[in-house]
């Protein structure tokens, strides 16, 4: 049961999306009944979650109705995937979610050389480990990545600044699908990284921030350059 409603939601929430059902547009629930094959009661609840996402509201008599681009919560982890899914604007989700990550993450690095402690050093030290073993095996890689980017917000101690993570775990996913596929051509993440991790460990926040500044540049360098190779979704 608990497969069939997460399937519901994302299907109905990647049609609003993807603008199969327009700003405006009342969604049916007859219609949708024999279409889907479950009950109304299913669609409901599927509904009632996309609602908490701004996609929809509902009100009596008018039905379910598709909100405005506007109301829709950007930053919710759904919302971004079924954008991505969608493949209507991937330039411009890329775009912003590079720029996000140029206001989010060199900030987090200042923060986190001020504040991490031993136990965050040890993870970031065993995280980077990873990283600088991982060579080119992409997914070992894009792993080590992600696991580095997501210790450096937990190393801030800023419980609003981790909630975050979200925007992170996408940007660098949506990068690493063009950056680090095989056969492109990238610029070695690791000494970036390095400087990042000594600077946090270090206690130098101007550092840190600058080195992470760097690495995101770079990054950038690398999606300019690159070919993207994203699979069309089913």
């Amino acid at each position: 049961m608990a497969d069939l409603h997460a399937q519901l939601v994302e299907k109905l929430g990647l049609r609003i999306v993807r603008g199969d059902y327009p700003p405006g547009t009342r969604i049916d629930l007859d219609a949708l009944e024999p279409e889907l094959g479950v009950s109304k009661t299913a669609i409901r609840e599927a509904l009632r979650v996309i609602r908490e996402k701004g996609l929809i509201d509902s009100w009596p008599r008018r039905g379910t109705i598709v909100n405005n681009r506007d109301s829709w919560k950007l930053l919710d982890g759904d919302v971004i995937m079924w954008r991505r899914a969608a493949r209507r604007d991937d330039d411009r989700l890329l775009s912003e979610l590079s720029q996000l990550r140029d206001v989010i993450e060199p900030a987090a690095a200042r923060l986190a050389a001020e504040y991490r402690d031993d136990d965050d050093i040890a993870a970031l030290r065993t995280s980077f480990a990873e990283f600088e073993a991982a060579g080119h095996d992409v997914e070992r890689l894009a792993a080590a990545d992600l696991d580095f980017h997501l210790r450096l917000l937990r190393s801030t101690h800023n419980e609003l600044l981790m909630r975050l993570d979200t925007v992170v775990v996408h940007a660098l996913d949506a990068r690493n699908r063009i950056q680090h596929h095989p056969g492109a051509g990238w610029l070695d993440p690791v000494p970036d990284h390095r400087r990042v991790l000594d600077a946090v460990e270090a206690g130098d926040t101007v550092g840190a921030e600058a080195a992470m500044r760097h690495a995101i540049r770079e990054s950038d360098e690398d999606l300019r350059s690159g070919e993207p190779p994203f699979e069309t979704p089913a």
